[in-house]
């Protein structure tokens, strides 16, 4: 009933706009930074577990013919038709247009959990069950640039900020943590990493603690999502 839609700010019609249907649980998903694409992951869809969406045609693509096992998470560059996409142990980066791998990063991890790519397009950081905290530099190579431990249990999500020099880790001890991550244009100078915050809003319930977080896109604001069945939003990291 049209009487009964509303419209936006920008004169866009308020509601569902698309409806996707998977062959399972959708566990990943992840848009491109210009919003018209979007990625998920359906581990249950075999060899259409990885799907890559264009909102503007209403299309879906699998660019990978093969069935990938053990997807734990997904991400596009910002600026390149690259896609990172995380198995167990290792980050495979695809070449979408050529349609071909151009760099795999060997994690040294057991389980990877997260994974994120930084605005510039030039650092990735994995997150990991067993703890870790793994920073890529994609100029250095495939081994990591630096390995943090900073929490007591499992790392679920890590997200740099768009905007601003931050980066934060969500883990089951029912912490996140905030550094302070400054990626320098002279590439001679290395990345400064540097603990800001311990934040401690959640409770631990069934062992585990903080499930995932997000970044606000322009404020130093940080939304966090815990087992214990709250959303707490930290303002003026």
């Amino acid at each position: 009933d049209k009487s009964l839609s509303t419209t936006n700010r920008l004169g866009h019609t308020v509601g569902v706009r698309v409806v996707l249907k998977f062959a399972g649980n959708v566990t990943g998903l992840a848009w491109h930074r210009k919003g018209d694409y979007m990625g998920t992951l359906c581990p249950a869809a075999d060899s259409a577990a990885v799907a890559i969406h264009q909102l503007s045609k209403c299309t879906t693509t699998t660019p990978f013919k093969k069935s990938m096992k053990m997807v734990q998470a997904i991400s596009f560059h910002p600026t390149k038709p690259f896609f990172f996409v995380a198995t167990q142990q290792h980050v495979r980066i695809y070449h979408l247009v050529q349609q071909k791998m151009v760099k795999k990063l060997m994690s040294g991890c057991k389980w990877i959990s997260s994974l994120d790519v930084h605005p510039t397009g030039d650092h990735v950081i994995i997150g990991s069950y067993d703890r870790r905290l793994v920073w890529f530099d994609l100029d250095l190579g495939s081994a990591p640039y630096k390995t943090l431990k900073y929490h007591t249990k499992a790392l679920r999500q890590v997200q740099y900020h768009k905007q601003h020099p931050l980066m934060a880790t969500a883990s089951d001890d029912g912490t996140v943590h905030v550094f302070h991550s400054t990626v320098y244009s002279d590439l001679l100078r290395d990345p400064l990493i540097v603990p800001v915050k311990v934040l401690r809003g959640h409770k631990v319930q069934g062992g585990l603690g903080v499930m995932s977080l997000a970044f606000h896109p322009k404020q130093p604001w940080l939304f966090s999502a815990g087992a214990d069945h709250n959303i707490i939003l930290y303002q003026d990291l």
